[in-house]
């Protein structure tokens, strides 16, 4: 592998892919204090309120969803983007267009380090 390849991705199929529910699919591209998260999520997918220890940023790339945090619901539009403190109950809910969401985890999570399935997080429920 060359230098550039190391650092350098082509598409979001570089990443490495995984299934983190029946409608949310990712690609995950790691460094060495962040992990960036190119999320899918499907239409009409509900939320699973969860948490985790690592701070995560999202930004709506597409689509719209309503974001929920602690306990407040808010709508989202393309370009909005958000920050979830470490242990901060969370979730999205999509309509009809579904979402794409890039998240940015400090520091990676480390259940995400390698292909897979699952949330891999703590859970408080569904929205």
């Amino acid at each position: 592998m060359s230098d550039a390849q190391k650092w350098y991705f082509k598409t979001k199929d570089d990443g490495i892919f995984r299934k983190l529910t029946d409608t949310i699919t990712t690609r995950l591209f790691i460094g060495e204090k962040v992990m960036f998260s190119l999320a899918e999520i499907g239409p009409h997918t509900e939320p699973t309120i969860h948490s985790h220890d690592e701070e995560q940023w999202g930004i709506l790339m597409e689509g719209e969803c309503v974001r929920i945090q602690d306990g407040e619901e808010v709508e989202m539009q393309q370009g909005d983007f958000w920050c979830t403190p470490g242990n901060t109950p969370h979730g999205v809910r999509t309509g009809d267009s579904g979402a794409v969401i890039l998240d940015v985890f400090s520091p990676p999570r480390e259940a995400y380090l390698t292909a897979g399935e699952g949330l891999s997080a703590k859970f408080h429920g569904s929205g």
